[in-house]
């Protein structure tokens, strides 16, 4: 036994353990934040290097416990500097900030908005505040502006709130955002060929942009458990990365993998960087490199990587950032838990696109469900049968909105080019409310986070039991092919 510790092992394996200890020491700092001298940071450094260096099985666990003092280390040094809201929390405050993701009315008629670069007076704060305001649909993602109102206890990954601030000043960046306006052209010119609601749910599918959708279309997708695909988020990305790769393989790989990289940091740009989008375009692009030079990541180890690199960067994602937390649950189900369930209930034979599309969304309904019950209480039962229905078509849609779009330019032929795109948005939105109009479409039910242990430790021996009776290698999964 002894032995077999002091064996090699892939350096993978310590790199895995490390990123795992990452998530973990960042998510530990919101309850114990006293990791923030620089010692944490240069000792947990030091004790990686060593672990990367010998490649001992037993210096895995060793690997972990390095990662978590880095990620500790991380979260503590947020936390120390969101603390210093605290003391405002109950006054009147102006604070200066940007946008930081397109702006949205609530059901009040107010705007919802996600300040970043946060500033009050000549003092900066990092984190992120909450903001309602009264209705200004024209602020857009990177304004400037300065809010004035009541600071409050924030919620999740946000540090403060102001609840019905009052909007001081507003200031464009001059050329403004170039993605946006790219955007919004598009949006423009979409909209110019195809009538709405049908223009909003294409402009959702092809450029992540959900603000737009009617109150009612967005309460139907989230009934049907379809938000996911108008939502910028690791399903359109993929569609994307995949699509150029597989048009330029033939002429050249390298041409492939640079329109791979350029997808994803353009429509990465378009959509903004919301977390979900973060870690779509992350693991987006360390699929793409593996693919390039030919090795393969095991999805857990992409998986956890990417939630590292995204903690590392901003930790309050892993303090509650439900976004966050639903976009690596669901990725999980697509990479993990579907390979396992087709090759254990239908052996190595490649599964079809419907078979696919079924385990993959019933995966990733696995996996978020918990989440769902807990922040919400609430859960979609007609998810896998609307996902199978209307994924299938979303690749086509996404096709047919972008050539919209583009004949908009073209004099005299915008309304004839836009009429396959409306037929087929419109029939999708038709079974959208179908399935949302069900009377046992949703139900209701709050779990407790205990349920949620046992729940994600049924499907952990779950998946284990399947991968041992069937053998199969979830190296063979990948996000680009």
């Amino acid at each position: 036994m002894f032995q077999r510790l002091r064996d090699t092992v892939h350096p993978t394996w310590h790199l895995t353990a490390a990123c795992v200890g990452m998530v973990v020491g960042a998510t530990t700092a919101f309850w114990w934040p006293h990791a923030s001298d620089w010692y944490w940071y240069v000792a947990g450094m030091g004790v990686l290097a060593l672990c990367m260096w010998k490649h001992r099985r037993y210096f895995v666990i060793i690997a972990f416990g390095a990662g978590a003092m880095i990620g500790l280390w991380r979260g503590s040094v947020d936390r120390a500097v969101v603390e210093t809201y605290t003391a405002l929390f109950g006054q009147h405050i102006k604070v200066s900030g940007v946008i930081a993701e397109d702006v949205e009315l609530n059901h009040f008629g107010q705007t919802n908005i996600h300040l970043s670069e946060l500033g009050t007076g000549n003092t900066a704060l990092v984190g992120h505040v909450w903001v309602t305001t009264k209705g200004n649909v024209t602020l857009q993602r990177g304004d400037l502006i300065t809010v004035d109102g009541k600071l409050t206890p924030g919620f999740g990954s946000f540090a403060a709130s102001l609840n019905d601030a009052r909007l001081d000043t507003v200031s464009r960046r001059s050329g403004g955002d170039p993605f946006l306006v790219v955007r919004d052209t598009v949006a423009t010119n979409i909209r110019e060929t195809i009538s709405e609601p049908a223009a909003s749910l294409g402009s959702g599918y092809l450029l992540g942009q959900k603000n737009s959708l009617p109150s009612d279309l967005a309460e139907a997708l989230k009934i049907a458990g379809l938000t996911h695909i108008v939502v910028a988020s690791g399903y359109n990305l993929t569609i994307l990365v995949r699509l150029g790769r597989r048009l330029f393989e033939k002429i050249s790989k390298y041409l492939a993998g640079m329109t791979g990289v350029a997808l994803v940091l353009g429509f990465a740009g378009i959509a903004g960087l919301s977390p979900s989008m973060m870690r779509a375009g992350i693991v987006s692009l360390l699929a793409l490199w593996a693919w390039y030079v030919g090795r393969t990541f095991h999805p857990f180890t992409l998986l956890v990587i990417a939630a590292a690199i995204t903690v590392m960067i901003d930790p309050s994602y892993a303090w509650g950032n439900i976004g966050w937390e639903l976009s690596f649950a669901a990725f999980g189900g697509v990479m993990l838990v579907a390979p396992l369930l087709q090759a254990y209930f239908f052996g190595t034979k490649r599964p079809g696109t419907i078979r696919q599309i079924v385990g993959e969304s019933v995966a990733a309904q696995l996996m978020t469900a918990p989440i769902i019950g807990v922040m919400f209480g609430q859960f979609s039962v007609v998810a896998p049968l609307s996902n199978l229905l209307i994924l299938p078509f979303v690749p086509l849609a996404m096709l047919l909105t972008a050539v919209a779009g583009i004949g908009a330019w073209v004099p005299g032929i915008g309304s004839f080019v836009g009429y396959p795109a409306q037929a087929l948005l419109d029939t999708m939105i038709w079974f959208i409310h179908y399935f949302a109009a069900l009377p046992w479409a949703q139900v209701s039910g709050v779990i407790s986070w205990w349920l949620v242990g046992v729940w994600y430790t049924v499907i952990a021996v779950g998946c284990w039991y399947m991968q041992r009776r069937t053998g199969y290698q979830l190296r063979k999964a990948s996000v680009v092919e």
